[in-house]
């Protein structure tokens, strides 16, 4: 089946959220990869998805604000802690496109906990900090008991992106994730108003997080840098894709 097209608005809406997320004060950061470098990487009955024949891979760090069950409002303490996250870009037997994430670092241990245990994901507890100084914002991150193993970047936040390109759509308008679950694979859908987007200049980067995800070691400066004051999220029932191979 082709693909959903890529557009600002959710495909499906979210009528009863199993959860609620903030994602504030991100950073996207992308780099091109050939699909058949990363296609043995995403769950059975998903696919790189591309543009124009290239695929991607993030690193995106940013806030976690009020995340928590049911439709809300989410936890103020437990549900607000920094994370960073490595992830590739997928579509599903269905045309549905969605995110896999290689590892999610997250400073607060119980979610951490809560997101490898409880939902599989491949979530890492980390010593992480994100400031903000005016237009300039640093977030840092290194692995408890691998101090080897972090990324620190700085980004200059730009003017607002009034009308994103092609590019910047595919990076960032997902609406859901694919993931592995006890041999099966299940896709979770989300919803949440357009991004609110900005241009970024990226300052400095030292990161070990994608090349410890397993993927390529990116080839030079990424081609996307965007910044977003972030958005609030609801996520729909997990819904079983197909078995593993």
């Amino acid at each position: 089946m082709e693909p959903e097209p890529i557009t600002t608005a959710t495909p499906r809406p979210v009528r009863r959220p199993t959860q609620v997320q903030g994602w504030h004060e991100l950073t996207f950061l992308h780099w091109p990869v050939e699909p058949e470098r990363v296609a043995g990487l995403l769950p059975a009955g998903t696919r790189p998805d591309t543009l124009d024949g290239i695929s991607y891979i993030g690193l995106v760090p940013f806030l976690m604000r009020g995340a928590g069950p049911g439709p809300g409002p989410g936890l103020p303490y437990l549900g607000t802690f920094c994370e960073t996250n490595v992830r590739l870009y997928s579509v599903d037997e269905q045309g549905r496109r969605g995110v896999v994430f290689r590892s999610l670092d997250a400073s607060r241990l119980i979610p951490a906990l809560v997101g490898r245990l409880g939902f599989r994901l491949p979530y890492l507890w980390s010593s992480m900090r994100v400031r903000r100084e005016g237009g300039t914002i640093t977030y840092t991150c290194r692995r408890r008991g691998r101090p080897a193993t972090g990324s620190r970047a700085v980004v200059r936040i730009g003017p607002p992106i009034t009308d994103p390109s092609p590019l910047e759509h595919f990076l960032t308008a997902r609406w859901g994730l694919h993931a592995g679950w006890h041999g099966h694979t299940l896709h979770q859908p989300n919803e949440h108003p357009p991004w609110p987007l900005h241009r970024a200049e990226l300052l400095n980067l030292e990161d070990d997080l994608v090349v410890a995800a397993g993927l390529p070691a990116p080839p030079g400066p990424p081609v996307s840098v965007l910044w977003s004051p972030g958005v609030r999220v609801r996520f729909g029932r997990p819904a079983l894709l197909r078995r593993a191979r």
